[in-house]
């Protein structure tokens, strides 16, 4: 369920071209972040509002579209935003 509300959030905000999101929380069971219901997600999207905007940009915007599921529900995430022209 978690996958398919990042999925739902990413594509609200940024209505991307692409948009990969994998799960790696089994491979982390036990991890602390796992325990306290925390996930391990790895997210490819592509978007033109990415144009332009630094690493520290692109992590700050996924972030904030994500809200609070990256208190609790997300405990790492890996980000690979492009825009594009970027995107070959």
């Amino acid at each position: 369920m978690t996958s398919e509300t990042i999925k739902r959030l990413l594509n609200e905000a940024f209505n991307p071209q692409l948009i990969e999101i994998i799960d790696h929380s089994a491979a982390h069971a036990g991890h602390a972040g796992a325990r306290s219901g925390g996930g391990h997600y790895h997210v490819t999207i592509v978007a033109d509002s990415f144009s332009g905007k630094s690493l520290v940009q692109l992590h700050q915007l996924i972030y904030k579209a994500l809200g609070d599921m990256m208190k609790q529900e997300i405990h790492a995430l890996g980000i690979n935003a492009l825009s594009p022209s970027e995107h070959t």
